[in-house]
């Protein structure tokens, strides 16, 4: 089976994005009203407050979510998805790979780099 590539619109599933937003607006909407009391016995007020904060806390969190992971997405390009990353991300392009400095040497040649156990005596 092949993958076939991944494009902007594979990315961007608006279902996805809404149904996030929704979930996390209705998680700070239900700890916000768990916070003020109104499961609580309240006054009619008080009840009707919290309800009001719920709702703007709610509908604040659910443009945040949504606008957040769309900006997040836009950052994607769709070109570099289906790519293997094969040096470190945040290294210059024209800086020399790990690799390629002699840091992450092959066993074998950090055992020919050292000096055998009759060559330890020490050098005056």
């Amino acid at each position: 089976m092949t993958d076939k590539p991944t494009t902007r619109k594979d990315l961007m599933k608006p279902v996805q994005l809404l149904g996030l937003a929704f979930v996390a607006a209705l998680f700070a909407g239900f700890v916000t009203l768990m916070s003020m009391g109104f499961f609580q016995t309240r006054p009619a007020d008080q009840i009707q407050n919290a309800l009001v904060v719920a709702l703007v806390a709610a509908g604040a969190t659910f443009i945040i979510v949504l606008v957040s992971v769309a900006l997040m997405l836009l950052a994607v390009d769709p070109s570099k998805v289906t790519q293997t990353v094969d040096r470190p991300l945040l290294l210059p392009k024209d800086a020399p790979d790990a690799t390629a400095s002699g840091s992450a040497a092959t066993p074998a040649e950090r055992a020919a780099d050292q000096p055998d156990e009759g060559d330890s005596a020490p050098k005056a």
